[in-house]
């Protein structure tokens, strides 16, 4: 029988719309607040380039982490991952899906049925129907200079992630969800991103992971991992970002009953399976849209004055 963890002193804090935690240097923010309204929805359409929104838009949410001895922060926001999302014509590695359903879903936006038409005299600008991002949180600019990221060293063992510290059984003394945005691509599938965040005695865990369904095409998901081990010293954090695709029949194969497609709408179900699948295929050949987020990717960042 494994001995109890002991839990260090922490402190939690509440709010109607956050929920934070302090533990050791560290202070760590949670906000959830409703989906954006149409004011605060104008000025984040503007912000980000004039992109229009997805369905689902929660512009007010963040995620940030302080590490108070060193001024090191970490943040994820609804717009800089928005930001991320293609604006203009695709190019090579933007990993563009077939013009026709981005014509049918453009055409839902801004034609005279839509719910939410465009002004006649705006001419429909070009960009990344399904939302896909490569975002994986920003370093704010107050903490530039400290803990910029670094290649990971493969024979370093406290530069990678320990899955078999994740999965024991210790207290949780802080978790969040934190939606960002979704949106049904005019029921040509869905789009969505979504960060959680754990913080368990013996350290820190964030999974911030893009999920992709375009119906009959594919299945893409971008997972960014932060881990950070209350243990290191000098206190390092570790980034890993992966991105996996794969056609959607060969996904749709794998479902456990063949008449129950529920499956096809769960991101975990989704990011399993196309894990599963041999590397060479996911993270190299995908669904033959050439994606530049293929593959996997581990940086270090060390957090000292």
């Amino acid at each position: 029988m494994s001995a109890a963890v002991p839990v260090p002193k922490h402190q939690l804090f509440e709010s109607p719309n956050s929920r934070a935690i302090e533990i050791g240097p560290w202070t760590i923010t949670a906000r959830t607040n409703p989906i954006s309204n149409a004011g605060e929805s104008d000025a984040l359409q503007a912000a980000i380039g004039g992109i229009p929104l997805p369905e689902m838009t929660f512009g007010n949410n963040s995620l940030e982490l302080e590490h108070r001895d060193s001024g090191w922060k970490y943040t994820f926001t609804t717009e800089e991952a928005l930001k991320g999302v293609r604006n203009g014509e695709l190019q090579d590695g933007d990993g563009g899906v077939k013009v026709g359903y981005a014509d049918a879903w453009l055409k839902s936006r801004t034609g005279p049925s839509s719910h939410i038409p465009m002004p006649k005299t705006a001419p429909t600008k070009p960009f990344d129907w399904t939302y896909t991002t490569l975002y994986s949180g920003h370093t704010d600019t107050s903490s530039s200079g400290v803990g910029s990221w670094q290649p990971a060293d493969r024979n370093n063992p406290s530069h990678t992630i320990p899955l078999a510290e994740l999965t024991r059984h210790d207290p949780i003394l802080f978790y969040a969800e934190i939606p960002l945005y979704e949106d049904e691509l005019h029921d040509n599938g869905a789009s969505h991103l979504l960060v959680r965040i754990r913080v368990m005695p013996t350290c820190i865990f964030i999974l911030q992971r893009f999920t992709l369904r375009v119906d009959n095409v594919l299945f893409r998901t971008y997972d960014t991992r932060i881990y950070h081990s209350f243990g290191s010293s000098p206190p390092l954090v570790v980034r890993e970002t992966s991105g996996w695709e794969a056609p959607y029949d060969r996904v749709k194969h794998r479902l456990p009953k063949r008449d129950d497609l529920t499956p096809l709408t769960d991101p975990m179900w989704i990011a399993k399976i196309l894990s599963e699948i041999p590397s060479e295929i996911s993270q190299e050949i995908g669904a033959g849209t050439k994606w530049r987020g293929l593959g996997t990717k581990v940086e270090v960042a060390t957090l000292t004055l």
